[in-house]
């Protein structure tokens, strides 16, 4: 699994994300947990969709290790 979320990428999921979990807290609402979903991709560091559309905010291919 490659990394293709880079660090201002992760930084807006964790925002929104937890925006998000802050809001289905707020309204009481088990829809809030959807936040998980890019808190997750941050944490990871990959998104499966970002994979599919040969999306990489990275900025660096993660395939190839730097020798």
């Amino acid at each position: 699994m490659n990394k293709n979320v880079g660090k201002i990428d992760r930084t807006i999921r964790i925002i929104a994300g937890l925006g998000m979990l802050g809001a289905g807290y707020y309204f009481q609402s088990w829809w809030g947990l959807i936040g998980l979903l890019p808190i997750g991709t941050a944490t990871f560091g990959y998104c499966p969709p970002y994979a599919l559309l040969g999306i990489n905010t990275c900025g660096v291919s993660s395939e190839h290790p730097p020798s």
